[in-house]
């Protein structure tokens, strides 16, 4: 299978889409998440793609939720990816050679508390991870090191020199598989998610998530966000979990009265955690 990924040979995402679609999927890379809802769209040898909706310690990535939303896809999986940042440089490079780290802002931000230990070491902002590492492999650069995750350091043949240098490590991003295909709704589903727009009137989200609540669905996250057309008026995004199908489509008939606009973006397995 080909799957569209945001960011380049070796960054997270392709892990993500290993990890997902199996170990011989090929990616198709995009520079932006726009250009990865239009491949999954519209180019006919990709299969799906894979995008980053949350973060354990960041939070949601809001564009994306609305991408998805105005996209037509359906949500066909989840998965959840430790996020492992390791600094990898040159093979026999030590950390007294180190002059510069390259890396995206975030996975800098994710390892301050271990690049504080070497205040002479210039840190450089990239768009990047993978690219990062693809950088120092490409110019041979011998007093730079780059953050990464493992698969950036095989496919570059660069060394490690510190593993795992994230400061949290329990940190997690959520992945969304998405097709321009509906797929058949697997027997062991246990979430959805669904966005759904409320009148104006005062308790009407609340008539919708008391009707939730006691259908026996858990609402694992309820998002909202504005309607740019309505002022002061909001659409929402949740990620439903149940223990059957079944519980989901009588919650759903309990809630459809009670809403003004409501579309499922996908039934599947929820991830783990692990």
């Amino acid at each position: 299978m080909k799957i569209a990924i945001q960011g380049f040979e070796g960054c997270f995402h392709q892990v993500a889409a290993q990890e997902f679609f199996g170990k011989q999927t090929e990616v198709e890379s995009c520079a932006s998440f726009a250009e990865l809802i239009r491949k999954v769209k519209h180019q006919p040898d990709v299969d799906a793609g894979i995008m980053a909706i949350e973060n354990s310690i960041a939070g949601s990535i809001l564009p994306n939720y609305t991408l998805i939303k105005n996209s037509g896809l359906h949500i066909t999986g989840e998965i959840y990816l430790q996020i492992n940042q390791h600094l990898m440089t040159l093979p026999g490079q030590s950390m007294e050679d180190i002059r510069e780290v390259h890396s995206h802002p975030m996975a800098l931000l994710q390892c301050m508390d271990f690049l504080e230990k070497y205040p002479h070491i210039k840190l450089v902002e990239t768009e990047d991870t993978a690219l990062s590492a693809r950088h120092v492999r490409q110019k041979k650069l011998k007093t730079t090191a780059a953050i990464a995750g493992k698969l950036a350091a095989d496919i570059f043949e660069l060394e490690i020199i510190a593993p795992n240098i994230h400061t949290n490590k329990n940190n997690y991003t959520r992945f969304l598989a998405v097709s321009r295909n509906s797929v058949t709704t697997p027997p062991d589903a246990n979430k959805a998610s669904v966005y759904f727009q409320t009148s104006h009137d005062r308790g009407s989200l609340a008539k919708v998530l008391t009707k939730i609540a006691d259908a026996g669905i858990n609402l694992s996250k309820l998002q909202s966000f504005p309607i740019p057309a309505k002022e002061w008026n909001y659409y929402f995004h949740a990620d439903m979990e149940f223990d059957n199908p079944a519980h989901f489509e009588k919650g759903l008939g309990e809630i459809l009265p009670l809403t003004e606009h409501l579309k499922v973006l996908g039934i599947y397995k929820k991830g783990n955690t692990h």
